[in-house]
Parts: C-alpha cells; sequence; structure tokens
C-alpha cells in the first residue's frame, strides 16, 4: 500500500492557522472598534471621547480576540470529519 500526501486544501476540514486567525483579528477588530467610535459618540456626544475609549478597546479587544481564536483553533469539538478517497485525489492531483 502506498501512502499519498494530500496537501490540496479541502473546504471544511482542518483548522485555522495563526496567519490566518491574526488577519480576522484585525478586520474584527476594525469594524468593531468603527462601532465603539459610533456608540461612544452617540452617548457621549463627543468624538473625542469616542476615539478615546475606541484607542484603549482596540489593544485590549485584540488581544483577547486573537488568543480566543487561537484556543478555538486547538479544539476539535464541533468540526465534522471528513471521509477522503486517498486513490481517486492521487489519481487527479500532483503529489509534491
Amino acid at each position: 500500500m502506498t501512502e499519498h500526501t494530500i496537501t490540496e486544501h479541502i473546504e471544511g476540514a482542518g483548522h485555522a492557522n495563526k496567519k490566518r486567525s491574526l488577519v480576522k483579528t484585525l478586520s474584527w477588530r476594525t469594524i468593531a472598534t468603527t462601532d465603539t467610535i459610533i456608540i461612544a459618540r452617540l452617548i457621549t456626544g463627543s468624538w473625542t471621547v469616542g476615539f478615546g475609549i475606541a484607542s484603549i478597546e482596540i489593544v485590549t479587544k485584540m488581544a483577547l480576540y486573537y488568543l480566543h481564536e487561537r484556543g478555538w483553533s486547538n479544539l476539535d469539538w464541533g468540526l465534522e470529519d471528513v471521509d477522503v478517497d486517498v486513490d481517486a485525489l492521487a489519481k487527479k492531483l500532483p503529489v509534491h
């Protein structure tokens, strides 16, 4: 029996890598910080207060989200196993 290494991405399989977690952290933080600025402005009437609050929470929440994302990436809970026909894939994909 020949052992095959599958290097092709199978959608919905596997865990997020650190780079993906970081990019997701940054994109979400952009959205969430904009929300914080708008809410703080609506409550206080001051853009200065809104940006002041956002400047603090952008750092703390980014770190917390990244740790949260990495924690989830280490868990198998909620992920489903995918049956893969290695022989069929080997015929279609070059093995590197």
